[in-house]
C-alpha cells in the first residue's frame, strides 16, 4: 500500500458517519478506527499498522542558509524520541544526522515506526516532546538541509 493511498483511506473516513475503515491488498490489511478526542475536540482516524518509509522534506534544493525545513510525521501516533525512558534522545536541536539515521519513533496501535531520514541535514529545532500524541502530517523536527 502506498502512503498516498493510506493517506486517502483516512480522509475519506474523517470524512464520514463510519467509525471503522477496513482495506486489505496483497495480502496486506489496513484497518482504521475513529477515537473520539478528549473535550468535544474533532474526532480523528487512528493508523493500526503501517510500515514504509517517511515523508521526503519540501525542498531539498534550496542552500543550508535558507530558512529550516518542516519534516512531518508520517502517521498518526505517539511519537518517543528516544529508544527507552533514561535514555539519550535519537537526535537533538544542533545535531548534524545522516541519511539512514533514526529521528524517533512513533507508536500507532503498539506497532514501533521508526522515522529515518533519507538525506544529511541538521536538526535546527525538536517541536515534539516525547509521549505526544501527533497527527499524519504534523511537523515533527525543522531541519536544515546540508550544501
Amino acid at each position: 500500500m502506498k502512503q498516498e493511498q493510506i493517506k486517502t483511506l483516512i480522509d475519506a473516513l474523517a470524512g464520514s458517519d463510519l467509525s471503522e475503515l477496513e482495506y486489505s491488498e496483497n495480502g496486506s490489511t489496513l484497518r482504521l478506527v475513529k477515537q473520539a478526542a478528549l473535550n468535544g475536540a474533532p474526532r480523528r482516524a487512528a493508523l493500526k499498522t503501517m510500515r514504509g518509509p517517511a515523508p521526503d522534506i519540501e525542498d531539498q534544493s534550496a542552500p543550508a542558509a535558507s530558512a529550516p525545513a518542516e519534516y512531518p510525521a508520517p502517521l498518526y501516533g505517539v511519537v518517543h524520541l528516544q529508544s527507552s525512558p533514561g535514555e539519550p534522545p535519537f537526535v537533538q536541536a544542533g545535531q548534524t544526522i545522516k541519511a539512514g539515521q533514526t529521528l524517533c519513533v512513533i507508536e500507532a496501535m503498539k506497532v514501533f515506526n521508526e522515522v529515518q531520514i533519507d538525506h544529511d541535514a541538521t536538526i535546527a529545532e525538536v517541536l515534539v516532546c516525547s509521549g505526544e500524541e501527533v497527527e499524519a502530517g504534523r511537523p515533527l523536527f525543522r531541519l536544515l538541509a546540508q550544501g
